[in-house]
Parts: C-alpha cells; structure tokens; sequence
C-alpha cells in the first residue's frame, strides 16, 4: 500500500512538473496562461480570492508557487478580460463616446454608420426635388380610357339606362359603344359631354339636356310666352331650371304633339328640310271622299307658296259622311295639311298630330306632359344624324 501512494506521489509530481514547464514554455512565446484568459467577472479581490477564478482554482489549492499570487493573478487577468480571449485592448464602436456609459448625444460614428452628409448636399437634394414636384403638368388630350373621366356604367346608369349592375350587363353584351368603338370590358372612363354614347346604335342623352311631349290642347299658343296673356307652351313647363323651347309649331287650333327641348342642335335639325323629318296628322273631313284623292295629294297640290306634297295618305274610319283620314308629309309650312285638304276641296273640321319622326303620341291625354325616354331621344338623334 505504501508503495502504491509513493508512486501516486511521484505521479502528481510528474505532473506538476508538466504543468510548471508547459507555463514556462507559454511565457517565453508570450503567450498568456490559460487562467489569464479567463474574464474577471468579480471584483478586484486579492491573489487568490473568490473572485478570481483563476487564483482561487489554478494557484491557490493545487499548484501554489507563482500561480497564486503576484502582479499576473490580478491586474494581467483584468487586462485580458477588458481586451478579448488573446489579450489587447478592444477597439470599435465602443469606445468612443456614443459607447454605452459615455455622454449621450454626441455624434455616433460607430461600425457600420454612414458619415453625415453636408449640408450643401441635403439642400441641393431638396432643390431637385421641388424642382422635380414644381413641374406644369402636361394634359394629354382626352381620349377613350382617360382617366379624368367617369365610368361608363355609372354615366350610363345616370341616363337613365338602368342600374349600374344593369348598365355593366349591356357592356358585357357588346351593346354600347363611345365614339364608334364596341366597349368590351368594364371600367372603361369617358367624357360625357364631349364623347358619343350608344346604347344598341341609338345616341344616349348624357349631357344635362331635357326632352319632353307635350299634347297640346286646341287654344293653346304654340310659344313660349304670350304677350296678349292667351294660354301657351310655357304654362305648361314653369318651375323648370332651365330654359326650355318648342321644336316647330302647331296652330293654335290644331292638337298633337309637340316637343320641347333645351338642345338647340337636335331642335334645329328637327325643324330643317335638308333632313326630312316625317310628321303625321289625323284629319276629321266631310265626303264623300273621290278614290284618287291620296294620288292628288301624293302629286302635289299647288299653294301659294308652292307644291306641297303628301308622302302618305289612308282612310282610317268612315261613318256616312264623316271620314278620319291620316296624313304624312315631311313638310312643316304654316299650316300645310289645312291647306292642302282644302284646295283639294275638303276643309278640316279637326286636326291632331300623331307623331313627330319616330315619337307617337300614343294614349298621352290631352295637357300632358312626359319626359321622352332614352330611347326615344336615340330614335331622334339618329333620324338627324346626330
């Protein structure tokens, strides 16, 4: 047993011996030891205090000797905790004044920061970029999909062509078109007072234009206002605002429709030969009616001012002598239809005015007036070219 310890003896001795030269060879490579590397998380104790790992562990209970003590246990363990694992002051972001502890507030010029720009720089950043934002805006013309427009659906559906789920039906359909285009997809922006609108080929009525029929009662004065205070067209529009005038004229003993507009180019067109637009009338007369009387009228029969010629003529009723005829022409002199049945040698009892182009009166009482719908103005625009 005895020999068994002097041999552990002898062993730790080895060892020792080991250990004190490995330290001697790190010293002469100036090197620190590995007790040295350690950082000092403690305080600033004495060699071989708690808290100083290395004194406590490698010097003090095992080794003795220089480890434990002497200026390398305390002050070369602090330098090397402040200066990293292999020794040597840190240097970095740290340890200027923006490090954590120094002054607050000065300029941080840390790793990894851009240097401040001057100011001459920043200022000619702000010039180009007012410069840049203080540009006139160049407006391009308006076109098809400008952008400054507003839906076609919602114009649509504001024209009265339905709702705005039905308006995107119609476009999905292949039915509207702006300015001779077929529009075939949603979203599409137009101008709705300078782009042409068209529902099934008819023009629709965007612009802030008003059509209506009136059924003008015998008596009244086909004007606007009266100065000798007798019924007119006006008294039958008041508490519109805008102004509203009268496409052509009925006598005042003659009934029927007449239109009333605030769209002078529509009203002119109307009213112009050069477009032809038909009227028809229905004429209560006493016969007994000749069989060519409609070719009479169809030929021409001569006025004061000139021939003036049916387009078409028909018998509608006859009750012994009374007979209700129809007549067409495109013609509008003053009383053209009383004059022609009398030269020919039939008087008119009664007239009465069926329809205006493509509008018919219908069963629309007496004195009263409709707006026309978007439909009817379509057919009107397009009978004129419009």
């Amino acid at each position: 047993m005895r020999s068994s310890g002097r041999n552990n003896d002898s062993g730790r001795g080895n060892y020792r011996g080991a250990g004190n030269q490995r330290d001697e060879k790190q010293q002469r490579a100036g090197r620190p030891r590995p007790e040295e590397r350690r950082y000092d998380v403690g305080g600033t104790g004495g060699p071989g205090g708690k808290d100083e790992r290395g004194g406590s562990k490698g010097g003090g209970s095992k080794g003795g000797g220089p480890k434990s003590g002497g200026p390398k246990s305390g002050g070369s363990r602090g330098a090397a905790a402040r200066g990293g694992a292999k020794g040597g002051p840190r240097t970095g972001a740290k340890s200027g004044p923006g490090a954590k502890g120094g002054p607050k507030g000065g300029p941080q010029r840390g790793r990894g920061q851009a240097p401040a720009r001057p100011r001459e720089y920043d200022a000619q950043v702000e010039e180009r970029n007012r410069a840049r934002h203080n540009k006139p805006q160049v407006k391009t013309p308006k076109t098809f999909g400008d952008q400054e427009g507003e839906r076609l659906q919602k114009v649509l559906a504001r024209a009265g062509m339905g709702s705005r789920r039905a308006c995107e039906e119609l476009i999905d359909q292949a039915r509207v078109e702006v300015n001779g285009q077929i529009v075939m997809e949603q979203g599409v922006r137009v101008d709705p007072e300078k782009d042409e609108i068209k529902v099934d080929g008819l023009t629709v009525a965007t612009q802030s234009y008003l059509f209506f029929a009136l059924n003008k009662p015998a008596g009244v004065v086909s004007t606007m206002e009266d100065p000798d205070g007798r019924q007119c067209l006006g008294d039958y529009v008041t508490n519109r605002e805008t102004r509203l005038f009268h496409v052509g004229r009925l006598d005042t003993e003659t009934e029927g429709i007449i239109l009333l507009t605030n769209h002078g180019e529509l009203a002119h067109r109307l009213t112009h030969p050069r477009y032809g637009v038909k009227k028809t009338y229905l004429a209560a007369i006493q016969g007994p009616l000749p069989r060519d009387l409609g070719k009479q009228l169809k030929d021409g029969i001569q006025l004061e001012d000139g021939y003036a010629r049916a387009d078409h003529f028909r018998v509608v009723e006859n009750t012994g002598k009374n007979y209700l005829v129809e007549v067409t022409l495109h013609e509008g002199r003053k009383h053209i239809v009383r004059r022609m049945l009398s030269e020919a040698g039939f008087p008119v009892d009664k007239l009465v005015r069926t329809s205006f182009g493509p509008i018919a009166l219908g069963d629309q009482k007496s004195g009263w007036l409709r707006r026309m719908t978007n439909t009817e103005v379509g057919m009107l625009m397009r009978e004129v070219e419009l």
